[in-house]
Parts: structure tokens; C-alpha cells; sequence
């Protein structure tokens, strides 16, 4: 299930990389993406388990005191497709200047809101990171963003860009393996764990096709780790790369 809206279609009108069909499917779960039992209680669930693999990534990155609270301090974060900021609030716990983008203007008002209800400063954007002028960031994240992307090599050389010298990128999505088409599209729609429609398995990417997207846009991509799933440890980081993934991606 993806945090994001924003996509590699390009639009011959100004450039620009969103899918609109993308951008309205998930603008209208924004209502109750904060519920951990409505539609995204899927995320709910993942997020944990990323933030566990993001905060071992960024104290082997940058050297810091694994028992700092906060080790993004002094540094910027940027999450693209950050749905209604369920990432971005914790990378601003984490002490980071965090900016969020997505393509639907409903997730970027449900983010506002949340981020002000909790008295954190993030600055929100709906747009196209590809159009946007943001500037670079220290850290860039895009959970479960590309497999809604259509043209992957430019969303990636966007992603790209935006990295400053010396920072981290941060990237997870779904496998494209028999068991992930079972079970995240098959099963996991069927009884409501991921809405309908969210996912087309034929976008999925295996690592071996992210690892060469990466070194196009000229960025080195770390060991993956998996994402799994048992009944004992529910969603969990594991070395069974079959159902989903997390990376990390360095300037070569």
C-alpha cells in the first residue's frame, strides 16, 4: 500500500510526473488516514517496522549515538508521497527539519492539521517533486511510492536531485514475486486489509531492477532488507525479500 501519490507519468503539458488516477485514489482515504483501524491501518502497522530500519541506517550513515533522541537534528528530511504525514511526524521527533510532498491536496491538508495537532513544524506541499522547487535534503524517503510510478527512471533521477552531497535516500516497496502478487493483491484486497485497487503487481520492482534504477540516476543501493510477515512476529525486518523491502541509496 503505497504513502504516495506522486508518479512517473510524464505530461507533455509542463513536465509534470503525477498519475491523477493515483493522486484521487489516495486523496480520498485522507479522511481517517490517521485511524490505525480505517484503511491505512496497513501503514499503521508498517511504519514501526521502517522507522526501525531507518533509525539503524541513519546512525551507520552518519556516526552518531545510537541512544541519541534525536539524530536528525541540524540535518533536512524530505518524504515524497508522504500521504498525510505518517512518516514525516516521526522524522520530526527525530530532530529533523522535515518537508513533505504529495501529489493530493486532501493528504497534504490532513497532514497539516495532524502535524498541528501534535505541535509539530513541518512544512507540507502538494505538488510534483519533479516541478517543485525544494531545494536538496540530507535524507530523502519515499515509502511504498514507486510501485504507483509509470516512469520509474524519471521519478528516481527526481528523487535524485534532490539528495545533497554526503546525504542518505531511503526507499521501500513491494516485491514482484509470486507470493506478493498472492498475498499483498490478491488476499490482502480481498479482505480489506489494502483498499481495492491499490495495487497493479505488474509495477512492482524486484530489487535487481531497483539496484539498476538506482545506479542510473547515479546512486549505489545498500543491501536490501525484507519486510515479512508471520503470524508470531506480525510485520517484522527479515532477510525474506519476497513480500516487501526497505534500501538504503548513496551518491556513487
Amino acid at each position: 500500500m503505497g504513502d504516495a501519490t506522486i508518479s512517473g507519468e510524464t505530461n507533455s503539458r509542463g513536465g509534470q510526473t503525477i498519475r491523477p488516477r493515483e493522486a484521487e485514489h489516495f486523496g480520498a482515504l485522507a479522511r481517517d488516514w490517521w485511524d490505525p483501524k480505517g484503511a491505512s491501518a496497513m501503514l499503521h502497522r508498517l511504519n514501526p517496522v521502517r522507522l526501525a530500519f531507518l533509525r539503524e541506517a541513519i546512525d551507520a550513515h552518519w556516526g552518531g549515538d545510537r541512544r541519541a533522541p534525536k539524530p536528525l537534528a541540524g540535518l533536512s528530511a524530505l518524504d515524497i508521497g508522504c500521504g498525510a504525514g505518517l512518516l514525516c511526524e516521526p522524522l520530526a521527533r527525530l530532530g529533523a527539519e522535515v518537508t513533505g510532498v504529495d501529489a493530493a491536496p486532501e493528504n497534504i491538508a490532513a497532514a497539516a492539521h495532524h502535524a498541528q495537532g501534535s505541535r509539530l513544524d513541518i512544512r507540507y506541499i502538494a505538488g510534483d517533486v519533479a516541478t517543485l522547487d525544494l531545494g536538496t535534503f540530507d535524507l530523502v524517503t519515499s515509502m511504498e511510492v514507486i510501485e504507483h510510478v509509470a516512469d520509474k527512471p524519471a521519478f528516481l533521477a527526481a528523487l535524485a536531485n534532490r539528495l545533497a552531497p554526503g546525504g542518505l535516500m531511503i526507499l521501500s516497496t513491494p516485491n514482484r514475486t509470486l507470493r506478493s502478487r498472492l498475498l499483498l493483491v490478491g488476499a490482502a484486497e480481498a479482505v480489506g486489509a489494502i483498499p481495492r485497487g491499490t495495487h497493479d503487481w505488474d509495477d512492482f520492482v524486484t530489487p535487481e531492477d531497483l539496484r539498476g534504477l538506482l545506479a542510473d540516476a547515479g546512486l549505489t543501493m545498500g543491501e536490501p532488507r525484507g519486510i515479512a510477515f508471520s503470524p508470531a512476529k506480525g510485520l517484522h525486518l527479515s532477510d525474506d525479500l519476497a513480500l516487501n523491502y526497505i534500501v538504503t541509496a548513496r551518491r556513487a
